[in-house]
């Protein structure tokens, strides 16, 4: 189920209608291409008419797919990028030789249709490990998108929809920022992502769309730094994907002026940036394969960040842990368990656990000492389909927060079956 937006907090920052269209110059489409099924989109376009810096991340698993290598390479040669073509169906993964021809072709079928080379394009796929893409259908597929490409905010969520693959809903966001001077930059995207979910980048395809002028470094810094505390601080299943990327495109358009590191600018554009990435990433976690809720560990006062992420980590990924919240069952051991193999050290006699959801809060064991409590009250507040584990560690001042979902019967029918 889609999560309700939160406030950005910020007096610069807006929520605006769209996602990765919302900024000036971006345009999307989306074709039924049949790469892998009949009657679906499963091809996605994004294209902006300016040359676009970019910055990116990529998964962290030795294995990866043919799409990550060739964008790694447009990213390392600061290749100024029009395109992004996204496929379904096919992830395009251990697929060898074939597989980066494959990406070469693609991108040479799209700048063909723009008069450009096939290093401003860059590819994305998601789907099922180990398959060959049918190259004259996904080929074809980039004369499609190109000549249904539109500047229309359906435009990018048709676009959202078509990388979908479990995923039960679109995910996309935009915020408008306003800099300094007065002058209105914007950020939108889109991501897709339901299993193989996992800290370290997670089958996460995530796609952001600005009209700032940033450098390539400076973008590249601030997009590190913000997957940090986002996109690295979720799970749904422990698997970190083949597939992962994460891409961000500045096209410059919004006739601003440049944002330099260190300025306030930076911070303005950062937080833009953070709170379109915590959104998505929050969508992602929330929408896990099977999942009833979603499950947040939120760290308070710990000794210092590393511990704290540690700790949320551990507790959003534990499988015991995810079961409780599937069960509504108000087990403090689970979570304080996970908290106890996380790797970070701490006294269990200063921890205090809180359990929060839209029914209310309910503290369950405090300074080491188990509380008496409702267990029809705690489970009216696990219910919602949005909960949290408050942690307070009584160390330090650090925090930091993880996103993950519960773990129902659905997540193995759903993988029993992914191929069939």
């Amino acid at each position: 189920m889609p999560f309700i937006h939160t406030d950005p907090g910020k007096d610069y920052l807006k929520i605006i209608e769209g996602g990765i269209t919302a900024s000036k110059g971006f345009e999307a489409a989306s074709h039924a291409a049949g790469i892998k099924y009949k009657g679906r989109e499963d091809m996605a376009l994004v294209y902006s008419e300016a040359p676009c810096k970019i910055a990116g991340t990529f998964t962290t698993n030795v294995v990866k797919a043919a799409p990550v290598l060739w964008d790694k390479e447009r990213v390392e040669k600061k290749d100024e990028i029009h395109a992004v073509v996204i496929n379904s169906g096919i992830a395009n993964a251990c697929t060898g030789e074939e597989g980066m021809r494959i990406c070469k072709a693609t991108a040479e079928a799209m700048a063909a249709e723009y008069g450009k080379t096939a290093e401003s394009v860059l590819v994305a796929s998601t789907g099922v490990i180990g398959m060959q893409i049918p190259v004259d259908k996904i080929t074809a597929g980039c004369k499609e998108l190109f000549a249904k490409k539109g500047t229309s905010l359906k435009h990018g969520t048709d676009a959202a929809c078509a990388i979908m693959t479990t995923d039960t809903h679109k995910k996309e966001i935009a915020v408008s920022c306003t800099l300094q001077s007065g002058k209105v930059i914007t950020v939108g995207g889109m991501c897709k992502g339901s299993g193989m979910i996992h800290p370290n980048m997670c089958t996460m395809l995530g796609f952001v769309g600005t009209d700032a002028k940033v450098e390539e470094s400076t973008l590249q810094k601030v997009v590190s730094a913000v997957v940090q505390d986002t996109f690295n601080m979720i799970s749904v299943d422990g698997d970190t994907s083949t597939n992962d990327t994460y891409m961000i495109l500045a096209n410059g358009m919004a006739d601003a002026e440049e944002i330099t590191e260190g300025s306030e600018d930076y911070e303005r554009f950062y937080e833009a940036l953070n709170f379109v990435s915590t959104y998505l990433a929050r969508q992602m976690a929330g929408d896990g394969e099977g999942a009833t809720a979603l499950f947040t560990a939120h760290v308070v006062h710990a000794v210092n960040r590393y511990e704290a992420r540690l700790l949320a980590k551990s507790v959003i990924c534990s499988s015991l842990s995810k079961a409780a919240i599937f069960g509504h069952d108000a087990n403090f051991g689970r979570f304080l368990c996970a908290m106890g193999y996380s790797g970070a050290d701490f006294d269990q006699n200063k921890v205090v656990l809180t359990y929060q959801s839209a029914k209310g809060e309910l503290c369950v064991f405090d300074h080491g000492v188990p509380l008496a409590y409702s267990e029809e009250e705690a489970t009216e507040i696990l219910k919602e389909p949005e909960v949290t584990v408050l942690i307070d560690m009584n160390d330090g001042e650090a925090e930091a927060t993880a996103w993950g979902c519960d773990l129902s019967y659905d997540y193995v029918r759903i993988n029993a079956d992914y191929r069939s």
